[in-house]
């Protein structure tokens, strides 16, 4: 029910509802966006994320010899399963049938440095932005589990989105990667 003196999202300016935050009405109530009448299309995101640890925990997790088992291979099942759990976890997201989720992992060792990245897919009405940060930070906490009884002190660090491409806005490339 909409009084006498609300506005409607057509009678603020353009750039004033391309600047509104879309999970919330005219009240300021949270909300889950309406994207009934959006068109499916194909949908991607690729995030990425890194871990820093001991030179001990380093050698682990590269000869998998950590003593929980192969640590990259665990985090990798773990990175999928949580984007396919982002709705449960992010109150306003959306569920999506993903159509592909892979995980890769770069090992830098002069660093002692482990980076994800997570291309998360799917042919639908809204983005897989979610999915693939969800999975790059679950992958990384999965890690940092396996190998917490060698290295305490391991660091997680710049989760990022790098690209997204489908819907409206089309194409992006995050600039400051």
């Amino acid at each position: 029910m909409t009084s006498p003196n609300s506005t409607t999202p057509s009678d603020n300016t353009a750039e004033e509802q391309a600047t509104r935050l879309t999970h919330f009405d005219q009240k300021g109530q949270a909300h889950m966006v309406d994207i009934g009448d959006k068109t499916p299309t194909k949908r991607s995101a690729l995030a990425t994320g890194s871990i820093f640890m001991s030179e001990q925990a380093f050698s682990q997790l590269q000869n998998t010899t950590a003593n929980k088992g192969d640590v990259l291979a665990i985090a990798r099942i773990a990175a999928i399963g949580a984007s396919k759990q982002t709705s449960n976890l992010i109150p306003l997201c959306h569920p999506l049938p993903l159509t592909k989720v892979s995980v890769e992992f770069e090992l830098h060792q002069q660093e002692q440095r482990a980076d994800i990245f997570v291309t998360a897919e799917t042919l639908g009405r809204t983005g897989v932005e979610m999915e693939a940060l969800t999975a790059t930070s679950i992958g990384l906490l999965t890690i940092y589990d396996m190998l917490k009884a060698v290295d305490k002190s391991m660091r997680i660090e710049g989760i990022t989105l790098l690209r997204k491409e489908g819907g409206k806005s089309g194409l992006f490339v995050n600039p400051n990667q």
